[in-house]
């Protein structure tokens, strides 16, 4: 049983984060060289993606939401 829902948005974002933080990281420790301005729409690239799909699971959500029978699994009970 999941404790929490499933956000797709922020593992989207997270990966991209972290991402650019190994980027910099590397870019410190000497192993590679990386302009300043190649991580920027990297990171803007990926919280547009991850705000995206937010959108998109939200809208899917709701959609199932509302295709959802009354008193169906899940809506209350002993447990």
């Amino acid at each position: 049983m999941l404790r929490h829902e499933f956000q797709p948005g922020k593992l989207v974002s997270g990966v991209f984060l972290v991402g650019a933080g190994v980027a910099y990281a590397g870019d410190a420790a000497g192993t590679w060289h990386i302009p300043w301005f190649l991580v920027v729409p990297m990171v803007v690239g990926g919280l547009f993606l991850g705000g995206a799909a937010a959108v998109v699971n939200r809208a899917v959500r709701r959609h199932r939401e509302s295709r959802a029978p009354l008193g169906g699994a899940g809506t209350g009970g002993t447990g």
